[in-house]
């Protein structure tokens, strides 16, 4: 039987796999259930308030006494409901920041490899190919997928995601940018490329991706996530690489103006050194001038060296009569006489003086040093045995010396009242002299009765 209604209380899949919730009208309603296995065929997945058509059998639940529909197959009720579908979605993922454009990338202007994800076997590959091979050859790599049917949708994200982890010099070549492609349809047909799971694997991709899904007029939800959204399988093609011919007559073009440029630049460069060059005089009346000083030059120098070495002889006739021997005696036996005047004021009884001085100057430093040191470790001692003192009169300790117990539970905690030991707790007692383990065995002891006023002390 086929029922139209609308989905109620849909909260996913149970634990189990299995779906449950109910199709209501306006004035009725019928719980709905639909197995694990049959949930993962789907091809339209259940979602709340969503108007449907669902066709199944009808039973009985015996645990309540109602009827109920076990569903094979659900589908929207109208286009209507599709694009009812279509819009929520849209907002979910927009507000998700899936179609921000500050997630966009740019397409790389000369791609080495192209990754197409599509169906083998139609028109759409066939014309990618073709449109590449004319505009700019390729590496090229067909990744099959399924364009329609159930299992669409998981292998088109399986494909953009596998494309997507492929390393970058491994043993297949990663694509540059990636192309999503399909031939125009119905909306049911394009349905696969609504689906939240495509969506989000063309929002994650890393590698630049051009949505070409339908015709111009087709819109899917995977455009909103592509970096680029193409009108057509062969306009995707047209926009990932440019055409090969035009680029070839462009290089050509910069080249040939390369080369005009560099003979005019060498043509001008000739025609400002041969201009330069006949400026400059010659070499000739370059080198007169200095020539003429040269050889006037040369006729001064020996003129110049017999009076120089007059000149220097006469000095040194004059420096000779000040440097005789007699002159260089007297003037040793003057220092002679000067050194033995201070060695006699520095002799060894002025000197052991002051050493004596500044030898009992240090000897009363060092025995006041030792009377110091002396007088501080004593004070030092004193707090220390003081501190002792008092630990010892504050220690609990003390208070086991004169026949009291402290008692702790296993884990070593104080236990300071019976109540939080019940029968067979291990315990553990410290006395004076050491410690015991014992176990308790529920039993209370009334404490003995204060006397005198005096109050009991326990531990």
């Amino acid at each position: 039987m086929r029922v139209r209604g609308e989905i109620s209380g849909y909260r996913g899949p149970h634990s189990s796999g299995h779906a449950y919730f109910a199709l209501k009208d306006e004035g009725a309603k019928i719980d709905a259930v639909v197995w694990r296995g049959v949930f993962a065929r789907l091809r339209f997945k259940p979602e709340e308030g969503l108007e449907v058509v669902a066709t199944g059998k009808l039973t009985t639940y015996p645990g309540s006494s109602k009827y109920q529909i076990v569903i094979d197959q659900i589908e929207p009720a109208g286009a209507g409901a599709l694009m009812l579908l279509i819009e929520e979605r849209r907002k979910k993922l927009l507000a998700e920041g899936l179609f921000d454009p500050a997630r966009k990338q740019l397409l790389p202007e000369f791609p080495r490899v192209i990754g197409v994800v599509t169906s083998p076997t139609g028109a759409v590959i066939r014309d990618i190919l073709h449109r590449l091979a004319d505009r700019f050859p390729l590496h090229v790599i067909v990744w099959p997928v399924r364009v329609q049917g159930e299992t669409s949708a998981a292998e088109i994200a399986a494909a953009i995601a596998g494309f997507d982890a492929l390393p970058e010099n491994g043993p297949i070549p990663r694509p540059d940018v990636l192309i999503v492609a399909r031939g125009g349809g119905s909306l049911e047909d394009l349905w696969s490329f609504n689906e939240e799971i495509v969506v989000r694997a063309a929002a994650a991709c890393t590698i630049p991706l051009v949505s070409a899904v339908g015709h111009e007029t087709d819109t899917t939800l995977i455009d909103f996530a592509a970096d680029v959204r193409a009108p057509t399988p062969t306009a995707a093609a047209e926009l990932v690489v440019a055409v090969r011919v035009d680029l070839l007559a462009v290089v050509d073009d910069l080249g040939a103006r390369l080369r005009r440029a560099a003979t005019r630049t060498l043509d001008q460069r000739r025609r400002e050194f041969a201009g330069a060059a006949r400026s400059l005089p010659r070499a000739e009346s370059l080198l007169a001038l200095p020539r003429q000083r040269f050889d006037a030059a040369s006729g001064r120098l020996p003129r110049a060296l017999v009076a120089e070495v007059r000149a220097k002889g006469v000095a040194f006739a004059r420096v000779a009569g000040r440097i005789a021997p007699a002159a260089v005696i007297a003037r040793v036996a003057l220092k002679r006489e000067r050194f033995r005047l201070i060695a006699m004021r520095i002799a060894p009884g002025l000197l052991e003086r002051p050493m004596a001085r500044h030898r009992e100057r240090f000897a009363a430093l060092v025995a006041r040093a030792a009377r110091g040191f002396i007088a501080a470790t004593e004070r030092h001692s004193a707090r220390l045995r003081q501190a002792t003192s008092l630990l010892d009169s504050l220690s609990y300790r003390s208070v086991l010396g004169r026949g009291f117990a402290l008692v702790r539970s296993a884990d070593g905690a104080a236990i300071s009242s019976a109540a939080s030991t019940p029968p067979g707790s291990r315990i553990e007692i410290e006395f004076a002299d050491g410690r015991v383990r014992a176990t308790t065995d529920g039993a209370k002891v009334k404490p003995p009765r204060s006397r005198r006023g005096q109050h009991d002390l326990f531990d």
